[in-house]
């Protein structure tokens, strides 16, 4: 997997390697295998066009937007949110495909991202919380598990934070501490055409508005510039949170992973090695064991890790 440093790589991955879009527009055929974004040989393809399966798709209004989900399977439902920019639900589609053999798995495509509309308004996380709060009350009215990668997981923290009888826990791959400007840069469509085309103009044929896509990049680097995250927000999440760092992240580095397991109070950190953002690709193994006990676990035995302090004077 070709790896690239700091904000420099959002141009080509925007915070993770990411897959495809689905849409409300166009049409692509469902039954034809979805297309990673720079898919690199023997990644794991998933046989469901998550994010783009007419056949398990729903849409919920919020806000100025219409919102599209999938549901799978059943059971104690599991809301699977993707990574940001280029990302789709097709991103997780190992982690789905093994969810739903015992979970209800709902995968949300974000607002701007595959079959969901941009809408606009401008772009914040409390937006972000209430677009996945109005899918959540369509499905279910019990607390349910979050599952996050990157910019995913970001928002699984806003909605804990926000609507915290809602969510029995969290699971957040690759979302630590962050500060304003580490992301920084642009997002050109072209840009992202040079380096992978056929992904480009399958995307264009399925999101709701291709016409968009430059606008909505640019807006969601503007807003990316701007994010900040720290101990004040992170205190605030008082459910059980599974943090998933890849050793050799540069977008989630493995200090801030550290630093946010420090500050939720109910927070425990699992260090994958031999990945990077995208630990579960990296590394599905260890991924899925860590994750499989924490989802297994009766709440009440998930406390959180002991903070102890650093050592040093």
């Amino acid at each position: 997997m070709r790896r690239k440093k700091g904000a420099q790589c959002l141009t080509a991955l925007v915070l993770g390697m990411t897959m495809l879009f689905g849409t409300t527009g166009g049409t692509v055929n469902a039954a034809a295998p979805l297309h990673y974004f720079m898919q690199q040989p023997g990644n794991y393809e998933s046989t469901t066009p998550y994010g783009n399966n007419e056949k398990a798709g729903h849409y919920v209004q919020a806000g100025d937007a219409k919102i599209y989900y999938e549901v799978y399977g059943e059971g104690k439902p599991v809301f699977v949110f993707h990574g940001g920019g280029v990302g789709t639900p097709y991103e997780m589609g190992q982690l789905i495909d093994k969810l739903r053999q015992n979970y209800q798995v709902i995968t949300v495509s974000t607002r701007g991202h595959g079959r969901s509309e941009i809408g606009h308004s401008p772009l914040t996380y409390e937006q972000k919380a209430q677009d996945m709060l109005a899918v959540m009350k369509a499905v279910t009215n019990e607390p349910a598990i979050l599952l996050g990668f990157s910019d995913g997981a970001y928002t699984a923290y806003k909605v804990a934070s926000m609507y915290p009888e809602r969510v029995d826990r969290v699971i957040a791959i690759g979302a630590g501490t962050l500060k304003k400007g580490f992301f920084s840069g642009e997002m050109k469509v072209e840009d992202l055409t040079k380096i992978d085309a056929q992904f480009i103009e399958q995307q264009k044929k399925i999101m709701p508005e291709p016409e968009r896509f430059q606008e909505f990049c640019t807006n969601y680097m503007k807003f990316w510039s701007q994010m900040e995250v720290g101990e004040d927000f992170l205190k605030t999440i008082k459910c059980p949170v599974l943090l998933i760092a890849g050793d050799e992240d540069d977008h989630a580095p493995l200090v801030t992973m550290v630093e946010a397991e420090q500050y939720i109070p109910n927070a425990r950190l699992c260090i994958v090695p031999k990945a990077w953002h995208s630990a579960f690709i990296d590394n599905f193994p260890v991924t899925w064991t860590a994750m499989e006990s924490f989802l297994q676990a009766d709440r009440s035995k998930l406390p959180g890790s002991k903070k102890v302090a650093y050592n040093r004077r």
